[in-house]
């Protein structure tokens, strides 16, 4: 199968953000996936601070991302919007890194008034990067135990979860059934 980048936007430790995106990377795996984490704190901050596009770091990143299969994308919501340091990643990535690439977005938030910062801050810059949006996640602190093996405590959104999951690996694999009939 092909290869899902699971990007994490999560400048905390003990993120409640990169404990989903983990448990969804499980999930990938038992579908036979490979999965690469890639998280924002093991960026150099010189390297976001200073806009270094050329660093190797950063270059490793785009090669990773332009050559997945799927991506997840996954971000706490901080002031009604998705992490600066991620939007400092993402400004300094290729202007088409996510060209014809299924991008499940997801976001966390301790309250339900900033549902919509997916759909008015995550979703648009993904597009703009080219990346082709799911419908995506959002999810409130409340339905999450960061410190459980299975994080999304909540049935309801687990299932809601699950359902985006398994709908971006049938997008995945028609992409991969279509490459193959046209060689």
């Amino acid at each position: 199968m092909g290869e899902i980048v699971v990007l994490s936007g999560s400048p905390s430790e003990f993120s409640r953000s990169d404990h989903v995106l983990k448990y969804l990377g499980t999930l990938l795996k038992q579908e036979n996936f490979s999965v690469t984490h890639i998280s924002i704190k093991d960026v150099p901050q010189e390297d976001l601070f200073l806009g270094k596009f050329d660093s190797p770091v950063i270059q490793d990143i785009a090669t990773s991302i332009q050559n997945a299969r799927g991506v997840i994308v996954g971000t706490p919501v901080y002031k009604g919007a998705y992490s600066g340091v991620l939007k400092a990643l993402l400004d300094i990535l290729p202007e088409d890194v996510l060209k014809h690439t299924p991008v499940l977005p997801l976001m966390t938030g301790g309250s339900p008034s900033h549902l919509l910062a997916i759909e008015y801050t995550l979703k648009p810059v993904l597009a703009t990067l080219k990346g082709q949006n799911l419908k995506g996640l959002y999810l409130l602190d409340s339905q999450i135990d960061k410190y459980k093996e299975h994080p999304i405590v909540d049935e309801e959104i687990l299932q809601r979860t699950k359902k985006q999951l398994f709908y971006l690996i049938e997008l995945v694999n028609n992409q991969a059934s279509l490459v193959s009939i046209s060689k």
